[in-house]
């Protein structure tokens, strides 16, 4: 099965038994729990797509199988073949069109979801990870590459999502991983067995970690002699003693459990994270993928990071265009669509809505192809991307709010509306245009809520700015990348200077 649909997807989910938390209680079902499972259900919607009936938009998220013949499986499953049809979201990229194909298709899932559809972290692993561990074969002369195809084929022939492990908490941010107080606080390796190795440490804002099969953990940034510990990177099932799952809360989660649905403002879909705890986890040598080659940890962090800040161009402008529609919308059922101040404040979240689609389609045209095989983006207009997504999705959510108007943030509950004793007053008093049922134009205020102060604000306001680096992350990868020597020559050409 390398096509799985979306009921197959929550069906594969609900066989697991995993050690989660939230709200201090055990999470029994992540698929049912009325927190948890509208972002179970924006997940399922990445497999949705592979089968839609719109040719275009199947093609998008359909890919063919190019690992080498005979690579072996890991689980229940056989390795895909060489052309079999594959969930692009486990694909190798193989050419620019390739990278273009997935900005194109995060778009189409981030307009459909109206959230993050957390698919995205671990396909940026599973590629960081191909070009790493074949250039660290072709240097040491170490197995990590065929180990890890071995590990693709499986993701591949079964179609699973992969949760990228890459933010370790921390703590003394002026302190290196070694010295810190407690040395845990960078995840680790602990024990070395000769089959197996052991790890402790955690993992921080996971996004839709409850929603994954597998976990890819991989070092958070660049390291050096003496930190080999740290240099560490595999991939183990979810539900792997020893791993513990917190879910973290979001502003407004509470709507989930006890509020109506138009209260929550997008009922279906949405996102959640996770501290993910790895408390002595037993990992297997045949999924490790890294193991103390500090040089090579900062090398896997850059691209990782590249192909992150990529997928932003697609993901975000998705949302975006969720949030432009609303903010449309309120201002039609507010009865001003047609003066000129909205039309242009309009245009404007048109405006940057498309120059953060437009910066992800560049690095990926002026993507290249890398000694494995397989493409990546431009990692300078892949951060340049990212640098925007940090800013412009707050501009747009201020946008949105000044068209929707106060009552975006006063609007009464959606009992209120049901109660005998208010519900007709609501019906009367919120009203906006003729035509306009008040119920509707609460549905639109709600969403806008939603996606700029509630839930969907956490994927799309501080994740944006914190998602794959924060905004210095970025400008230190534009320092380095940025062609300075080619500018200067170019400006002594014209100006005569020797």
């Amino acid at each position: 099965m390398a096509l799985k649909t979306g009921r197959e997807y929550l069906e594969s989910l609900r066989v697991r038994d995993l050690d989660a938390r939230y709200l201090g209680e055990k999470v029994v079902d992540p698929a049912l729990h009325p927190v948890i499972g509208p972002s179970i259900n924006s997940v399922a919607a990445t497999y949705d797509v592979a089968h839609d009936p719109d040719p275009t938009v199947r093609e998008l998220a359909r890919a063919r199988s190019e690992h080498p013949t005979g690579a072996g499986g890991q689980g229940p499953g056989r390795p895909a073949p060489e052309g079999e049809v594959i969930n692009r979201f486990t694909h190798i990229h193989r050419s620019a069109e390739d990278l273009v194909k997935k900005v194109k298709l995060q778009r189409v899932l981030g307009r459909r979801t109206g959230s993050c559809f957390q698919r995205c972290v671990g396909w940026d692993a599973l590629n960081a990870l191909y070009i790493t561990t074949h250039e660290m074969d072709a240097a040491l002369g170490t197995s990590y590459h065929r180990r890890f195809l071995r590990f693709l084929a499986y993701v591949q022939s079964e179609d699973l999502v992969c949760q990228g492990a890459m933010t370790d908490v921390k703590g003394d941010r002026g302190a290196r991983p070694g010295a810190q107080e407690d040395p845990d606080l960078y995840l680790r390796v602990v024990r070395r067995g000769d089959d197996h190795i052991v790890v402790r440490g955690a993992k921080a804002h996971q996004t839709g970690a409850l929603s994954s099969h597998e976990i890819i953990v991989m070092p958070t940034l660049a390291l050096g002699p003496g930190e080999e510990d740290y240099a560490v990177s595999f991939a183990v099932p979810s539900t792997s003693k020893g791993v513990v799952f917190i879910v973290g809360r979001q502003a407004a989660d509470l709507r989930c459990l006890y509020d109506p649905p138009l209260d929550r403002g997008n009922p279906r879909f949405g996102g959640h994270e996770a501290l993910t705890i790895f408390n002595d986890v037993e990992v297997p040598l045949d999924r490790v993928f890294m193991c103390g080659e500090a040089a090579y940890a900062g090398r896997l962090v850059e691209r990782f990071a590249g192909f992150h800040r990529q997928s932003y161009g697609g993901c975000k402008a998705g949302v975006g265009d969720v949030l432009i529609g609303a903010a449309a919308l309120a201002a039609e059922y507010n009865g001003v669509a047609g003066a000129s101040h909205v039309k242009d404040k309009l245009v404007e979240m048109v405006h940057l809505n498309e120059t953060i689609y437009a910066c992800g389609l560049a690095c990926s045209s002026e993507g290249r192809k890398t000694p494995a095989g397989s493409y990546i983006i431009d990692l300078l207009l892949a951060n340049v991307c990212k640098q925007n997504v940090t800013r412009i999705p707050y501009e747009m959510a201020r946008l949105a709010q000044d068209l929707a108007g106060g009552l975006v943030c006063t609007l009464p509950s959606a009992r209120d509306l049901a109660s005998p004793e208010t519900g007709e007053f609501l019906l009367k008093y919120l009203k906006g245009v003729p035509g306009v049922a008040a119920e509707d134009r609460m549905k639109v205020m709600r969403l806008i809520e939603h996606l700029t102060l509630g839930r969907g604000a956490v994927g799309y306001l501080p994740e944006s700015l914190h998602g794959a680096g924060s905004p210095q992350a970025q400008r230190l990868v534009i320092g380095r990348q940025a062609p300075l020597e080619e500018c200067k020559r170019a400006a002594k050409t014209l100006a005569g200077i020797a």
